[in-house]
């Protein structure tokens, strides 16, 4: 790899690991980038889930003070995460990489209109007695399609995430944010546990994009924290949006 093709990866990882710890979606960042350094396709993605694990792991440790009394909550949502993430890495080495393209959009698009309708659905699922603690059935399954999706590709899982996180939990944002870190964390390692042991990495770009995506996750912590929750609500939307149509004009 040359000198300005390994800035390129690294700085793509600094983006990357900063915007997924306040939205999700860094993988547009870096995936583009290792495809037009000269990776293949397949190679790109699992290098990429590779080398954005030390970044969750660091937007994870960043919100730290937001994650205190959630443990019984990830303890029983990160089953589903494991799941998730090991059929979607396990899909991805089998099936063609086309399989989900038309579908993304779609539910990136939905997740973006949940993170907007979500005031006003946490109010309708308090007068019904929704689930508190973990919230229930319905957010472990989903929790587990996304992980799917996330070990699959993955682009955008963080909106997805804290979509359906706000649905179904009654909790602060940002708090909720801290959680689809540590979940995001959860299903990228996974996943890339399967790639390293049945796959092909180039460990090189993966190591570039793990160094930058490592002081990103930090930064993304310190701005992600300072967000009031209606610019943060509008910053997955946004970011959310950009990324579904993007993916549907490719």
């Amino acid at each position: 790899m040359s000198v300005p093709a390994a800035l390129a990866v690294l700085a793509a990882g600094l983006a990357a690991g900063t915007i997924n710890t306040i939205v999700g979606s860094g993988s547009l960042v870096t995936f583009p980038t290792l495809l037009a350094v000269g990776y293949a396709p397949v190679l790109a993605n699992v290098t990429n889930t590779i080398g954005l694990v030390p970044g969750s792991l660091s937007g994870a440790v960043g919100y730290r003070r937001e994650l205190e009394g959630q443990g019984r909550r990830l303890a029983v949502l990160a089953i589903a995460a494991v799941a998730g993430g090991v059929t979607g890495a396990t899909l991805l080495l089998l099936l063609p990489g086309s399989v989900f393209r038309r579908v993304v959009p779609v539910l990136i698009l939905i997740a973006c209109a949940l993170v907007v309708a979500q005031p006003r659905m946490s109010r309708a699922l308090d007068s019904r007695g929704r689930v508190r603690t973990h919230g229930g059935a319905g957010l472990f399954l989903t929790v587990y399609a996304t992980g799917v999706y996330g070990g699959y590709f993955g682009a955008a899982q963080g909106v997805i995430l804290i979509a359906l996180l706000a649905t179904f939990l009654p909790d602060d944002l940002q708090r909720l944010n801290a959680a689809k870190n540590v979940l995001t964390a959860i299903v990228n390692g996974v996943a890339a546990v399967v790639f390293v042991v049945a796959s092909h990495i180039a460990w090189g770009a993966a190591g570039l994009l793990a160094v930058g995506a490592v002081v990103g996750g930090q930064l993304g912590a310190t701005i992600g924290r300072r967000l009031p929750p209606v610019w943060l609500r509008a910053a997955i939307v946004v970011v959310g949006t950009t990324v579904a149509v993007t993916l549907l004009v490719q």
